[in-house]
């Protein structure tokens, strides 16, 4: 007993006198206007010792020996900074930084590096980490488009795994954006901040501060309204800050690329806590084919108040005014004959060609204004009331070719004039909650959201002007009675001309949603998470004003399970999900085969419901972040023709898509950043009708994108010397062939495969930014298309200077 005291007493005794011979390292990270600086590393050089910051910008390294030591503080995208301090044994040494960043910048910086432990408080509506939600989402941030010289708000998704676009922006009525092919389903950008943000042409990126592509059917948080099966496109904006700063940037580069952009941030009161921010934007373009511009301005005005620690509020609206001339959509196919042309090389369209004019143009006006207030009920509870206003109208002339008649070389253009305007209104009431049952933590979140939509259309009919040939001749012979018709010229009058004889569209349509919503995420134990949520949708359609009896309303439940294990704390996390969207269907009028009419017939919403599980993981001080998950969507209650009575519909129909992707970001060495990612998508319609082009089971239905996508970019910025401002980037982009037709009766058509590779040059000064980007370094002709063919730019180049103040 005596010999083991005194073993005892003799370890405590040396465990105290080497606890003697430590001491700690503390101290504040700050921005430059003075916030919290949250997830920057700090280590101790030449020691296995570190921390991180904090929310509060807060750090703490404990039991460093004694002596001089060096402190760094880094993160990637950010210029290290070192500081000298001497440890004294049981005292605390004080090492605080100022980063040269706002923290507006910051945030930027973090969302690039896709890597930060930040909580995300837009894709879950819940403060959560990465690691603990078992969604997958993608962001894409302000800094990498500056990096990149993304004056396209389409270009960012090439930064993001599993998404491409199919085609480019009509502004026609309705669906007028930018279409995407996410996880095979059709994907447009309709949220702005977690709110309805509808678009009928295109988005500046002006006022991007991330964007966010979340991955899987997501109506349970964010509603029915907006076709999510595969996932959504969320953008989430420039919001004020704390001090005077901002920056002025011109930009410039092939086809006639002029783009003048400023971003400004000032304080309103020497008293109170009202900052405002402006984000503003002229753009000017032309294109790679023998017509084609675009012209563009943007403002998005926020103001920000902190009544107190409690109380805030934030306004922004978002005004944009765009004028573009739009090449028509190139569709290769009457949908019902053998196609005449199976190969790009067949087909020999002349990618030059636009079909169109500069006067013949489309406008696409956007207002968007939102409001938001966050209060702090308690220390456990905080409410936040939100409301979003929307108008998007589209004006002018949309045109599409197709191959109306099989056999010979001449596609119809058609055309047709749109006047429509839609009006939203969203207002959301959300409850979040952070509290304790016991030991066990919840992270509760309670909604309410009303929704409603009004589209007026004053639409022309729709006209046959002319027929082309892929190579650009011209034939004015009507192919459906095979008389020659007056000519059609590429000019506003002569359009007008012609659809001015037509009967057109008069319609006034109205619908609203009302939904109610939870989410809680259940900390079984601290590495043990359990979500559930569901919500219950109520659609009410008025449908058109003037008619009475096609009314009608629907119910949806849309539930969304998850489990993350984290088997090393904060480091690896496993992940599985069970998530729900559906759509509304309206009713349809029903013929006898005859023709005759027999009924309205009303149907339920479509349903697509996914499994996923994958691993999560961030590594080494935030030097890897990786995201693997493998998933199976099913979409059901498809309505498609009757196979026995072509002038009906049946409602069964199946469709699948099921893949896996691969998300890897890393800083391997200081100042290198690559971020990588590939998947494989496999979408076929499992259930519908052998005879129907758009349905036919065991083939793919059109719009779901190559099957294999990869994607890399590697930035490097000297760290120190002479070059330290300097930097260089490189990557690019794969696409597998894609089969955008895809039936037995007309056969099988291609895209092919391309491989596109993008450099970047620049100076990152403390004022001064030089960014020269060359994109498609060799000169590749590639093609994009849902059932289309959309030709792609070959080499091009952007260019930007900025000042920053």
């Amino acid at each position: 007993m005596n010999s083991k005291f005194y073993c005892t007493i003799l370890f405590i005794a040396a465990s105290i006198g080497a606890l003697a011979q430590t001491g700690t390292i503390s101290g504040t990270i700050t921005t430059f206007d003075g916030r919290p600086a949250e997830s920057v590393n700090i280590t101790v050089k030449g020691t296995n010792r570190g921390a991180r910051a904090d929310g509060s910008g807060n750090y703490q390294i404990t039991n460093v020996q004694e002596g001089i030591h060096v402190v760094v503080a880094s993160f990637i995208g950010l210029e290290a900074q070192e500081k000298t301090v001497t440890v004294r044994p049981g005292e605390s040494a004080v090492a605080n930084f100022v980063l040269k960043e706002n923290a507006a910048q910051l945030r930027e910086v973090i969302v690039s590096a896709q890597q930060s432990p930040n909580r995300n408080t837009e894709v879950a509506k819940i403060p959560l980490k990465n690691l603990e939600n078992p969604q997958v989402y993608n962001s894409v941030s302000a800094e990498l488009l500056k990096q990149q010289v993304v004056t396209s708000y389409d270009d960012a998704f090439r930064n993001v795994p599993g998404i491409t676009r199919t085609w480019e922006s009509t502004g026609r009525a309705g669906d007028g954006a930018a279409y995407f092919a996410l996880r095979g389903f059709d994907a447009q950008p309709s949220l702005t901040n977690g709110l309805p943000g509808l678009a009928s042409g295109n988005l500046d990126p002006a006022n991007v501060a991330e964007i966010q592509v979340i991955k899987g059917p997501s109506a349970t948080l964010f509603g029915g309204s907006f076709y999510s099966y595969g996932g959504l496109i969320n953008t989430i904006t420039k919001k004020p800050y704390d001090g005077f700063g901002g920056e002025v940037t011109y930009s410039f580069g092939s086809f006639g690329l002029n783009r003048i952009a400023a971003d400004i941030n000032t304080p309103l009161s020497k008293t109170e806590k009202i900052t405002a921010r402006v984000n503003t934007a002229y753009h000017s373009e032309g294109s790679f084919q023998d017509a084609g511009f675009k012209k563009s301005f943007f403002i998005a005005p926020t103001l920000a108040y902190e009544v107190n620690d409690r109380l805030s509020f934030n306004i922004m609206a978002e005004i944009l005014e765009e004028e573009r001339a739009v090449a028509p959509v190139f569709f290769n196919s009457d949908r019902l004959s053998p196609l005449d042309f199976r190969t790009i090389e067949e087909l020999n369209l002349n990618p030059s060609l636009s079909f169109t004019s500069n006067d013949i143009t489309i406008k696409n006006p956007k207002y968007n204004l939102q409001a938001q207030m966050l209060y702090k009920l308690s220390d456990q509870w905080t409410s936040q009331t939100v409301v979003s206003r929307g108008t998007v109208k589209s004006n002018g002339y949309y045109s599409y070719l197709w191959d109306d008649v099989a056999g010979d070389n001449y596609f119809s253009q058609i055309f047709h004039k749109e006047q429509q305007t839609t009006n939203t209104t969203d207002i959301q009431q959300n409850f979040n909650g952070d509290f304790k049952i016991g030991n066990l933590r919840n992270r509760l979140l309670i909604g309410l959201d009303y929704y409603s939509r009004n589209v007026i259309d004053n639409g022309s009919g729709w006209g046959w002007a002319r027929s082309v040939t892929p190579q650009g001749e011209v034939d004015y012979v009507d192919p459906l009675i095979g008389e020659e018709m007056p000519p059609v010229y590429l000019t506003q009058a002569s359009i007008e001309n012609l659809l001015g004889g037509l009967e057109g569209t008069m319609s006034n349509i109205a619908n609203s949603s009302y939904s109610a919503y939870f989410s809680n995420v259940l900390n079984v134990t601290p590495g043990i998470m359990a979500m559930v949520s569901l919500r219950a949708d109520y659609f009410d359609s008025k449908g058109e004003k003037q008619v009475a009896d096609d009314d009608f309303d629907q119910f949806a439940l849309s539930p969304k399970f998850g489990l993350v294990y984290q088997p090393i704390r904060d480091k690896i996390s496993l992940f599985a999900n069970y998530m729900n969207a559906f759509i509304n269907v309206d009713p349809q009028q029903v013929f006898d085969v005859d023709g005759n009419f027999v009924e309205i017939k009303s149907f339920k919403p479509e349903q697509a419901n996914q499994w996923e599980y994958g691993v999560k993981a961030n590594l080494f001080s935030d030097k890897l972040f990786g995201t693997v998950s493998v998933y199976d969507i099913k979409v059901s209650d498809r309505v498609y023709p009757d196979p026995a009575n072509p002038n009906s519909s049946v409602q069964g129909g199946k469709v699948g898509s099921k893949g896996f992707e691969v998300d890897v970001n890393a800083n391997p060495v200081s100042g290198l950043n690559i971020m990588a990612g590939y998947s494989y998508n496999e979408t076929k319609v499992i259930t519908g009708n052998n005879d129907d082009f758009y349905s036919e089971p065991g083939r793919s239905p059109g719009g779901q994108g190559p099957q294999n996508l990869a994607n890399i970019w590697a930035t490097y910025r000297f760290p120190e010397g002479k070059l330290k401002y300097y930097g260089i980037g490189i990557g690019g982009n794969y696409a597998s062939r894609y089969k955008v037709i895809d039936n037995s009766q007309t056969g099988v058509f291609y895209l092919p495969e391309y491989t596109l590779v993008n450099a970047s040059v620049f100076y990152n000064g403390d004022h001064v930014r030089i960014t020269a980007n060359l994109n498609n370094l060799a000169n590749t002709q590639y093609y994009t298309g849902y059932w289309s063919v959309n030709p792609q730019k070959k080499r091009n180049f952007a260019a930007s200077v900025a000042y920053k103040f």
